[in-house]
């Protein structure tokens, strides 16, 4: 029966202490080799590493395939699996699916199609979503001949030894990852229907260009807004090269931050890859000592990018970082929020960028920078309150999604041998 030693996997469900047995691929599907001569199917699917198995027509928006050539593709029927020999960064030996679209389609004869009997398709399709495969493709295959494909002969191919646990058992571990996928697709909507939000919220919460008012107000407010240049409103400066050259020491470890452009992104502080400065001549760096509410502002290469100081004594400027410190009456994180919006960057930075091949801006044009304001500081108050919510709520389910991700890539690991 081509069975080889027995194992457990390091996390199982309560109940199950049997040995997994291991059968070889052979022993528990069979190849495909039904051709579609007569062309009786049209639909061509194809088998992407990301999304398994589609429909062309879904994934390119047309039939790649010439319909006259297809009678030698080979037919795939529900609950079929494909090897795709393809190989990419989330495939390194190529992706195995199983045909989920509950319709038969053809396959391009480039793929392996075969078909799992007396076993649990849904174990089986997470089964070899795991790496725990990939050990024998890469010991018997070859991924040289062909820097964008994997080649394993067939007779190889189903020598794999797969992991057989009783069908009970394969049925908890497949029934675990569907619910487990079904939750990452809930939180990867819930996400995406808060950005969406977002987004419309940032059109209709402040002026289009060329307007006064915005589309939607809170209950109250009336009065017209009005529009000022940032540099009458702040003081606007950047780290100067020679204080960068003489005063500023780097280091991979200590407490003060130099924050760079790549800690900027997306309104927030991203400080996973950070540079200390606990060594450098504070005395000559006061310019760029960072407060509470100052606004960090990136105007070379990626220009644009928008975050607020939220803590004293932490950072200091590097350089392409400018900090805008607001000296007026005006609300910090409403001109931190304005300065996201796609219509600024549209109006405002894209202009002043757009000719340069090194894309950047002086301090001069961000001191030039038209922002429009509601007269009522209340007002400017409130809309930054709403927008840092829908913030919070974006990043508690990008948290909650990961979180979960990672969940499931460490029980690909643990829960099959």
């Amino acid at each position: 029966m081509g069975k080889h030693k027995k194992k457990k996997p390091e996390i199982r469900f309560k109940g199950f202490t049997d040995d997994w047995e291991q059968r070889k691929l052979g022993n528990i599907a069979s190849k495909v080799k039904i051709k579609n001569s007569g062309i009786t199917h049209t639909e061509t699917f194809t088998n992407s590493a990301e999304q398994g198995i589609i429909s062309q027509r879904d994934y390119f928006d047309h039939d790649v395939s010439n319909a006259e050539n297809i009678d030698g593709y080979y037919i795939v029927e529900n609950n079929d699996f494909v090897y795709n020999p393809r190989i990419s960064s989330s495939a390194p030996v190529g992706p195995i699916n199983r045909n989920t679209l509950g319709r038969t389609g053809v396959m391009s004869p480039l793929y392996t199609v075969f078909r799992i009997s007396d076993n649990d398709y849904v174990y089986m399709e997470w089964l070899f979503k795991s790496n725990s495969w990939h050990k024998f493709m890469f010991l018997n295959g070859d991924s040289g001949a062909r820097a964008d494909r994997f080649s394993i002969k067939d007779s190889i191919f189903f020598d794999m030894p797969i992991p057989v646990p009783c069908i009970e058992e394969q049925k908890q571990v497949g029934e675990y990852f569907s619910k487990l996928d079904n939750l990452i697709t809930l939180h990867q909507r819930k996400l995406e229907k808060f950005k969406k939000v977002k987004k419309s919220m940032l059109e209709k919460m402040f002026p289009q260009n060329g307007e006064m008012e915005p589309q939607i107000r809170f209950c109250g407010f009336n009065s017209t807004w009005e529009q000022r240049k940032l540099g009458e409103i702040a003081d606007i400066t950047k780290l100067a090269g020679f204080e960068f050259t003489e005063y500023v020491v780097y280091s991979n470890e200590g407490y003060i931050i130099a924050l760079r452009g790549l800690n900027i992104k997306n309104g927030r502080l991203v400080l996973d890859d950070v540079k200390y400065i606990d060594g450098s001549n504070f005395s000559k760096l006061n310019r760029s000592k960072l407060y509470v509410d100052d606004i960090m502002f990136t105007y070379v290469g990626t220009v644009g990018d928008v975050a607020i100081i939220k803590e004293n004594d932490k950072f200091y400027l590097a350089p392409n970082v400018s900090r805008i410190r607001v000296q007026s009456n005006d609300s910090p994180k409403y001109i931190s929020h304005y300065m996201r919006t796609d219509s600024f960057y549209r109006h405002v930075i894209f202009p002043l960028i757009a000719t340069s091949s090194q894309p950047a801006l002086s301090m001069e044009n961000i001191r030039k920078f038209e922002i429009c304001f509601p007269q009522n500081k209340e007002e400017q108050d409130i809309v930054s309150e709403y927008l840092d919510s829908l913030d919070h709520l974006i990043t508690l389910h990008q948290r909650k999604l990961e979180k979960l991700k990672k969940i499931k890539k460490a029980m690909l690991e643990k829960m099959f041998v």
